[in-house]
């Protein structure tokens, strides 16, 4: 499809916009009045509203309005009752010894109820708008009476006092605190309009709805374990490729990914396809590395010369994925949805970087980058040799009975001087080379070439081992310190180069510095002035200087330009829960897309009817990819290019993330979390309770006795939630929430946040009916309900059985945990293994963690440590990245092969015993 029938479809499909609110207050939400704008007193209502503030962080639902219409006015043939502020602004409430200072959480906005644009600009670029002092100044009142008669409201006169008529709208020049609920965003009927008469050729909006590509199939299973994508055959436990180094090698995707975040091979395909594939698309369960992956690949492009735009659908997780940032030496982000932040840009862009990294400074960081990758590479080589000789010689065993006759065959295979692999090479050559090979080998004309193979291959088995005899053999404890060291010191090397390459002065030429000091005038403006200055900045110049920005669907369509191909590459997160009406901006903003997201967590929530979705799509001649009711942006992307699955687990214990793994994953999910300590730990309870209320109650502060910090409180159902929220504001003060780290919403508003422990509220009751559990066992819901803990979950219930998917999880929280069965050990870990049980040491066999098998898991449970008997079967490039995965899981490895006390396993179980008493590097 064409982007202009596209664009036109999606234009009538469009919301016609958010709800008019005309009450902030409606549905019990408080509003306090404030004497001083900046700072708020110690009063019940104030510590409630700071307590909502604490419960809700990650949503930011406090309001600072100033200016307020207040009474009664008929509005489209209705009385409504109306309060609604000419001004607000997204806040915080700092505690202070004397009360509470309000401190700016995002944009200060003028009201939606002012439908002219020009004029709501106009209004927020008057000298002081909602500064320190601004309703007491002179003139600050004429200024609220030209905005409210702007609302089209009929105001009668400005209120001498706090009360509100009952006949008539009056401007109250005060200012106050309150709450939001559900912001929903404006239309986009128009904008989209705009974007169809737009030549979008090139971008990744016509990419992804390029005709050839079959339509997503709601539902499908996940891609298979290898990561390739829908369809793809799985692979068995712990095979090659599940992890790998910082600086990992995507080969078959161009040259090394280079980067300072560890990646595992799948997250390092994820970045390679990046770099030039038009639509890449990922997905994966809770908790897999999503975000990490995110970051990765928008540092690689950046460090390329490329720019990227992130967008997610909620404000949260900008900020997460603008936190992880941080962790990192890279670009710094432009988070465009954030006061403080912007705040900080803007002045950093006006305090003396207009000068740029030199090219004699990039070529340093190029050097110090090579010389870092030198060093992985050297001791890399040592590494691979040294596992290479133990691969060898363990298979003179299978050789030993045909030696003499081998020998007899092939002499020359046999001499000091002999060198294998030249020599299997001219046997492999031309007729000279066979004969010269041959020759050297002493082989007679009638020995078949298979023979003379076999008689290189034993001799190279017979002098490995013979090696290893004499050196003692395979003890690499001090090359992989100085490995994982090497890793260490070449991300930080990378990282380095990329924060200084993405101010360099080839981006930071003159013409950037103008757009970056325009662009300083504009995050300093009113949001409506904003909006125009972006849009009159030049893109190019822009992202050069500024490569990498960060915000949620909303704040890009409203405040940046509407230039095709903007970005080289846009990050869509969440993708899952964004319908083609908001991503179809972003996508037409760059020509490049990566598409993230996971289909069996929670998606969009549409209320266009199937009625309409047909007849626009008849109409159009338009296929059934734009049926916005069901098709979401991941789904559109995911039919569109193959998908690469992250298949990595890293936020639960085993117990708490079994349940979704089997049900809604196909038990896909590699969970690198299990440890002896965890695995049989039962993480899930479900507590009967016909209150549920009280139970949560008496659940948080068990857990506040325990010592817990990073409680989640969340229901289904926002009735519920809302009670919840009210009794936790009565229980607890705003003091004691902080230090909880204690949060509650519905489950919907904890998608993509987690928490040490979460308590749940089911919200149902025996009587209920069957539509409101439906919602319940909505298999997208529970999914996300069941997997935001990552160390402890309890379900409140009234309930005193169920059935279905809600039953299903009951029994399997009721029973008690079991690790999976393990494969008994073999050949020499079994020998070590019975000794080092005859030496009362907790053995556990064939460890299996994720996708990786530990050969011997030795010492207590809450101190274990990992012993590798032989070389990875799959080789030793498995082996390395097995170490390196889990290493960073925190585990403790030893090297267990048999050539280091010759093959004898009493004297390597006393070693290995002497050693669990020491603490590991």
């Amino acid at each position: 499809m064409v982007p202009s029938t596209v664009l036109a479809v999606l234009a009538e499909l469009a919301p016609a916009g958010g709800d008019r609110v005309l009450d902030v207050g409606r549905g019990g939400q408080p509003i306090v009045w404030l004497d001083d704008a900046e700072r708020a007193p110690r009063r019940k209502e104030v510590d409630r509203l700071a307590a909502i503030g604490a419960l809700h962080r990650d949503e930011r639902p406090l309001r600072r309005g100033w200016g307020f219409l207040v009474g009664r006015a008929e509005v489209e043939g209705k009385q409504r009752k109306i309060r609604v502020p000419l001004l607000s602004q997204p806040v915080q409430l700092e505690r202070g010894l004397l009360g509470y200072r309000v401190v700016a959480a995002g944009d200060v906005e003028i009201t939606p109820l002012i439908e002219d644009r020009n004029l709501a600009a106009a209004l927020e670029a008057a000298p002081g708008v909602a500064g320190p002092g601004w309703l007491e100044a002179t003139g600050s009142k004429a200024w609220l009476w030209s905005a409210a008669e702007a609302t089209g409201l009929s105001v009668d006169a400005v209120a001498g006092d706090r009360r509100a008529p009952n006949d008539r709208v009056v401007l109250m020049a005060e200012a106050a605190l309150f709450v939001v609920r559900d912001v929903f965003g404006a239309g986009l009927a128009d904008s989209l309009r705009s974007w169809a008469s737009r030549d979008l050729t090139g971008t990744a909006l016509a990419a992804v709805y390029a005709d050839g590509h079959e339509s997503p199939a709601e539902g499908a299973s996940p891609p298979g374990r290898d990561g390739r994508g829908e369809g793809a055959s799985p692979t068995g436990r712990d095979r090659r490729g599940k992890g790998a180094s910082s600086a990992l090698t995507s080969r078959d995707r161009g040259e090394a990914v280079l980067s300072p975040m560890p990646l595992n091979e799948a997250q390092a395909e994820v970045v390679a396809r990046a770099r030039t594939e038009t639509i890449t698309v990922v997905s994966g369960p809770p908790g897999n590395g999503k975000s990490h992956t995110v970051v990765a690949a928008a540092l690689e492009v950046v460090h390329r010369g490329g720019s990227v735009l992130v967008a997610t659908q909620s404000p949260h997780a900008a900020e997460v994925l603008a936190r992880l940032l941080e962790r990192y030496p890279g670009p710094v982000p432009v988070l465009f949805g954030d006061a403080a932040r912007r705040e900080s840009l803007a002045a950093e862009l006006t305090g003396g970087l207009e000068q740029g990294a030199t090219d004699d400074e990039l070529k340093a960081d190029a050097e110090n980058v090579r010389k870092a990758s030198d060093a992985v590479r050297d001791i890399r080589a040592g590494l691979t040799a040294a596992l290479d000789l133990e691969v060898q010689a363990a298979a003179l065993p299978e050789w030993q009975p045909r030696l003499a006759a081998l020998a007899g065959d092939a002499p020359g295979a046999f001499t000091d001087d002999a060198d294998p692999g030249k020599l299997r090479a001219r046997l492999d050559g031309g007729r000279l080379a066979r004969w010269w090979a041959r020759r050297l080998l002493g082989a007679r004309k009638d020995v078949p070439k298979e023979r003379l193979t076999d008689a290189l291959t034993a001799a190279t088995a017979q002098r490995a081992a013979a090696r290893l005899a004499a050196t003692g053999g395979t003890e690499l404890a001090a090359q992989w310190a100085a490995w994982h060291d090497a890793e260490q010191r070449l991300a930080a090397a990378v990282g380095a180069a990329m924060r200084r390459a993405a101010r360099s002065r080839q981006r930071w030429d003159k013409s950037a510095r103008r757009a970056a000091a325009d662009l300083a005038a504009a995050l300093r403006a009113g949001r409506n002035r904003r909006r125009e200055l972006l849009a009159g900045l030049p893109a190019g110049p822009l992202v050069n200087a500024l490569p990498l920005w960060i915000g949620t669907v909303a704040d890009v369509e409203d405040l940046l330009p509407a230039a095709p191909g903007m970005f080289d590459l846009v990050v869509l997160d969440e993708a899952s829960h964004v319908d083609q009406v908001r991503a179809a901006p972003v996508l037409a903003r760059a020509k490049r897309a990566l598409v993230v997201g996971d289909p069996r967590q929670l998606r969009f929530v549409s209320f266009v009817s199937d009625v309409d979705v047909a007849e626009v799509l008849q109409r159009h001649g338009a296929d059934e990819r734009l049926d916005v009711r069901r098709v979401s942006a991941y789904d559109l992307a995911a039919g569109a290019a193959p998908a690469t699955w992250l298949a990595e687990h890293h936020r639960s214990v085993p117990h708490l993330i079994g349940f979704a793994a089997r049900r809604f994953y196909g038990d896909r999910l590699d969970v690198l979390t299990r440890t002896p300590a965890g695995e049989g730990a039962d993480a899930i309870d479900i507590v009967r309770a016909p209150d549920e209320l009280a139970a949560v109650l008496k659940l948080v502060e068990a857990e506040a006795a325990a010592g817990t910090r990073g409680i989640g409180v969340i229901s289904p159902f926002r009735p519920q939630a809302d009670a919840l929220e009210a009794a936790l504001v009565e229980a607890y003060s705003v003091e004691r929430i902080e230090e909880l780290g204690l949060r509650t919403g519905t489950v919907h508003a904890f998608q993509g946040s987690e928490a040490d422990v979460v308590i749940v509220s089911l919200g149902l009751q025996p009587d209920d009916s069957p539509t409101r559990r439906r919602f319940v066992a909505d298999p997208n819901l529970f999914n996300v309900m069941v997997t935001r803990a990552r160390r402890r979950l309890v379900v409140v219930t009234a309930l005193d059985r169920a059935d279905g998917l809600i039953g299903d999880f009951f029994a399997y929280a009721d029973a008690v945990p079991t690790a999976p069965a393990e494969n008994p050990a073999t050949g020499w870990a079994a020998e070590l293994a019975a000794e080092l049980h005859r030496l009362d040491v907790e053995t556990r066999p064939a460890y299996a963690v994720g996708s990786w098998t530990i050969d011997l898991c030795i010492g207590p449970p809450g101190d274990p440590t990992g012993v590798f008997c032989e070389p990875h079967p799959d080789g030793t490039e498995a082996h390395l990245a097995r170490q390196c995965a889990l290493a960073r899981k925190g585990w403790r490895l030893r090297d267990g092969f048999a050539s280091r006390w010759a093959g004898d396993p009493r004297r390597a179980a006393l070693d290995l015993a002497s050693d669990l008493r020491t603490p590991g590097p």
